[in-house]
């Protein structure tokens, strides 16, 4: 059935487009109407059924997210409504009956087609998640797992893959006992290159890299549980991470370079934490040589300064190249001089040189330290609202 537009919905929208007005006046009214309204039941309900409504004109959905209205309304109002306890709660509380509607609407509609509005409805999924996800949500990640898991639904692998990487670092004791089946899913969709797009295959990979993070600090209380239930995990994707990195780096791939980078935060993460020895990085940092010395010494300009992804993360071979040298590299300091060479008149790569040297030193005076026992080298980490009905949200249902 369609998602007409109800009368709260109306006045809703009039008030969000009303707050783009240019009208200081009209602006500063509907600011306080949607403050005023913050506090009458309802008015999450009827926020969220406003925010999934696919039937709303594009134009007026593209216009309240790109502008971060909703995503801003539902934050501010779960993080001053939803909990009692909460450092920034303030009456009323909302009822279990619309905090039970709100949690259906927003995960039914994790896999909306629009980019900007999936991103919002996954961050009041993770905002309520930080509330509710052990006791009154138990359903959250069983739903977020079978929906990365269809592949007749690539927008709702989107959705549910934005919801995992925000919830990841938060889930602490409920993580445990889904990762048996999470890390699967996530490693089918690393697997196959032709189903899911790079951008998908990264964000599977920086999940695994948050729940291994989390996994790293529960560790120090639960060594023998963890390793238990992450050793096996963490060797299935020892040989996709090799693959991974195997093949020499590509120039202008971007998006290759940042799946590499999320596989190498990975390996520092299961070298940190768990007994695993990593060896794809060298051949990592070996192969980025080449294209560094075709794009910022033989060019003029470096194509690949100022690359970001949809979520704002650096693409660029920079940040990749000081992910590879986090650690073990016992020829570090050839390659790590070659990464620095510039031309007499370029100087946009002097940040990069800079970090570089500081690793140079570490790298040097380790090995000397080291040299006699010929021990292994581990480098440090290195409008107007005038004719607006004065209707009263009512509870939604």
């Amino acid at each position: 059935m369609a998602n007409y537009i109800d009368q709260d919905q109306q006045w809703l929208l009039n008030c969000l487009t009303a707050t783009l007005d240019t009208n200081q006046e009209v602006r500063s009214f509907a600011e306080e109407s949607l403050n005023q309204a913050s506090f009458q039941s309802g008015f999450g309900g009827a926020l969220s059924k406003v925010a999934v409504n696919k039937d709303l004109p594009l134009g007026l959905r593209q216009i309240s997210f790109t502008h971060s209205i909703i995503p801003v309304l539902l934050k501010q109002f779960i993080k001053k409504h939803w909990e009692e306890d909460g450092e920034n709660f303030e009456q009323p509380i909302v009822s279990s009956e619309e905090k039970a509607h709100i949690r259906e609407l927003l995960i039914q509609s994790l896999d909306d087609p629009h980019g900007k509005v999936c991103t919002a409805i996954g961050m009041a999924v993770a905002s309520i998640a930080h509330y509710d996800c052990s006791e009154n949500w138990p359903d959250l990640l069983p739903v977020l797992v079978k929906l990365i898991s269809d592949q007749n639904n690539m927008n709702g692998v989107r959705g549910a893959l934005r919801c995992l990487s925000l919830l990841s670092d938060d889930l602490d004791d409920m993580l445990v006992p889904a990762l048996p089946v999470l890390f699967p899913c996530l490693h089918q969709i690393v697997s196959f290159p032709q189903i899911y797009d790079k951008s998908l295959r990264t964000k599977a990979i920086s999940i695994v890299y948050s729940c291994t993070s989390v996994m790293g600090a529960m560790s120090a209380a639960y060594e023998t549980e963890t390793s238990a239930l992450m050793i096996p995990m963490i060797k299935s994707w020892m040989g996709q991470f090799s693959a991974l990195l195997q093949p020499p780096v590509q120039p202008d791939d971007p998006e290759d370079w940042s799946i590499r980078m999320e596989v190498l935060k990975c390996l520092n993460q299961f070298v940190q934490n768990f007994p695993v020895i990593v060896t794809p990085l060298w051949q990592t940092l070996v192969s980025s040589l080449k294209v560094y010395e075709v794009a910022s010494i033989q060019g003029t300009v470096d194509p690949y300064l100022g690359r970001y992804d949809s979520d704002g993360t650096e693409k660029s071979l920079e940040t990749l190249v000081i992910q590879v040298i986090a650690r073990n590299m016992k020829e570090l300091a050839y390659y790590t001089i070659a990464f620095m060479q510039v031309k007499e008149q370029q100087m946009i790569v002097k940040a990069l040189a800079k970090r570089l040297s500081v690793v140079i030193g570490s790298v040097m005076s380790r090995l000397n330290a080291n040299l006699a026992n010929n021990k292994a080298v581990e480098v440090g980490h290195i409008k107007s609202l005038d004719n607006l009905p004065a209707a009263t949200l009512v509870a939604a249902s």
